[in-house]
């Protein structure tokens, strides 16, 4: 499944790139004719909490009223088979782009204890954020986790 965010679910869009989803998200500003027209040209899934815009966008969109990420996530895992453990920590969670392996270069540019602790190291070939698994990442994977939980008992 591909996702498309509108600019008021931009917090989970960050949790699906977590998870390995491709979540893209409107730009600040988009217009919604734009954002219609890209969902379908790409076959995305439209996630947004504007009722005009799901209900023009129907039925390859979702309404998600909700204001916390954690709330709009387990609302769309109710409707959709989606899977928090699907690839996790394999896209940049600020563009979207699928993460490569960071060169040695790129590694010794990361603070000395993260490279002690050890890899995987990657890096966005987009904009050139580097990732390790330090302590945002174990935060994220409980988050992940907890969302994962919530969807076995649901």
């Amino acid at each position: 499944m591909r996702f498309l965010c509108d600019e008021m679910l931009a917090s989970l869009a960050r949790l699906l790139r977590a998870a390995g989803y491709d979540a893209d998200l409107a730009t600040g500003g988009e217009r919604d004719e734009a954002i219609l027209a890209r969902a379908k040209a790409e076959a995305r899934v439209l996630l947004t909490r504007d009722r005009d815009l799901a209900a023009r966008a129907a039925p390859a969109a979702l309404l998600l009223p909700q204001t916390s990420a954690e709330a709009q996530a387990r609302a769309l895992a109710r409707v959709l088979p989606i899977d928090w453990g699907l690839a996790p920590f394999t896209r940049c969670v600020v563009d979207n782009s699928v993460l490569r392996a960071a060169t040695p270069e790129e590694v010794a540019r990361m603070p000395a204890q993260s490279r002690a602790r050890g890899g995987p190291f990657r890096a966005c070939p987009a904009c050139g954020r580097l990732y390790w698994p330090g302590s945002h990442v174990k935060r994220m994977a409980a988050r992940l986790e907890a969302l994962a939980g919530a969807a076995r008992q649901a």
